[in-house]
């Protein structure tokens, strides 16, 4: 899947299911959960036990798009594309990574927090920005930066929950990323899977509210 394909896709998708969890026994129920609740793009992080493994297994599921998260070094993104993710999403701004993932043909987000880490992101190449962490209020604050700044696509995916995704989008969000209030820790440490797909029904219900 090439970059503007991805973008389609996310777009048409609007919200991302991204799992880290240091249990590696529910990183697979815990991910077919989210696609039961109806998502469509997937993010393991590396930082999941076995995550190469998780995505390639997971790169196998016909109408999703599995991505890798916490990707650090061109090593980590080149591994993450062998084992079939078709984005990249690293918590920093690192030319290096963006490079290797424009080189690999694949979409990249890496991490951005100021209106200058944003736009050094886009300058770069990279088609999405990943908003992390989250500042407070959200939405008024992706409004505020794509003020002067329309042309970046803006996913947070921190501080999104079911309660503000809907004004997050309408303040010019392309996207979000939902963390650990999909994939509650109390829910994946005790197995309560159904929860999560509950809440991810939830969560996508309320982002047709934009």
């Amino acid at each position: 899947m090439k970059p503007d394909e991805f973008l389609d896709f996310y777009r048409n998708a609007r919200a991302s299911a991204i799992l880290r969890t240091d249990l590696p026994h529910a990183a697979t129920p815990a991910m077919e959960a989210a696609i039961r609740a109806g998502f469509r793009v997937l993010e393991f992080t590396l930082t999941v036990p076995q995550a190469l493994e998780r995505i390639s297994e997971f790169a196998k599921v016909k109408e999703v798009v599995v991505g890798a998260g916490t990707v650090l070094t061109p090593h980590e993104a080149r591994e993450a594309v062998k084992a079939g993710a078709r984005f990249l999403v690293s918590p920093v701004v690192d030319e290096a990574v963006i490079d290797e993932a424009k080189s690999l043909n694949v979409a990249v987000m890496p991490g951005c927090y100021t209106p200058t880490e944003l736009l050094r992101a886009h300058r770069a190449g990279a088609p999405l920005q990943k908003l992390f962490p989250a500042p407070e209020p959200l939405p008024n604050y992706i409004r505020s930066v794509r003020g002067p700044l329309p042309f970046l696509r803006i996913v947070p995916t921190n501080g999104v929950h079911e309660n503000n995704v809907a004004a997050v989008l309408k303040a010019g969000a392309f996207a979000v990323g939902f963390v650990n209030n999909l994939f509650d820790p109390n829910d994946m440490g005790q197995g309560r899977f159904d929860r999560i797909e509950q809440r991810g029904k939830r969560m996508l219900e309320a982002t047709r509210g934009a």
